[in-house]
C-alpha cells in the first residue's frame, strides 16, 4: 500500500495505542475520576475515528473488502464525541479503550503483517 490507506492505517493504531497507554493499570473507577484521561482518551478516539472516515471515504472498497473492522461503530463512536461533549457516556468509552480498542489494535497489526506479505 504506497497510498493514503496506510497513513490512514498507521493513524488508526497509533490513536488505538494512545488510549491504550492511557487507560494502562486503570480500573475503571479510576477512569471516571480521572478527567484528563477521559479528554485525552476522547480525543485520540476522535482521532482515529476521523482516520477510519476519511479511509472509507477515499478508499469506500476497503471497508467492503474489510468487513472484519467494526467500520460503523468506530464512526458513531467518533460522532458521538465530536458532538457529544458533556454527554458522553463514559461506560461506552471505557469499554471501548478496555476492550474494543486493544482487539482493532490485533487487527490493524494483522492486516499489517498481512499486507506486508503481499496480497
Amino acid at each position: 500500500m504506497t497510498d493514503s490507506r496506510a497513513l490512514y492505517l498507521h493513524q488508526m493504531r497509533t490513536a488505538a495505542a494512545d488510549v491504550v497507554r492511557f487507560i494502562e493499570a486503570m480500573s475503571n473507577e479510576d477512569f471516571r475520576q480521572n478527567v484528563m484521561v477521559q479528554r485525552a482518551v476522547g480525543m485520540s478516539i476522535l482521532m482515529l475515528g476521523e482516520a477510519a472516515l476519511r479511509l472509507s471515504r477515499e478508499y469506500p472498497e476497503f471497508p467492503v473488502d474489510h468487513p472484519e473492522f467494526p467500520w460503523p461503530a468506530i464512526q458513531d463512536l467518533r460522532n458521538r464525541i465530536a458532538n457529544g461533549y458533556f454527554d458522553i457516556e463514559l461506560d461506552i468509552v471505557w469499554r471501548a479503550a478496555s476492550v474494543s480498542l486493544p482487539e482493532l489494535i490485533d487487527q490493524l497489526h494483522a492486516l499489517g503483517n498481512w499486507r506486508a506479505q503481499g496480497e
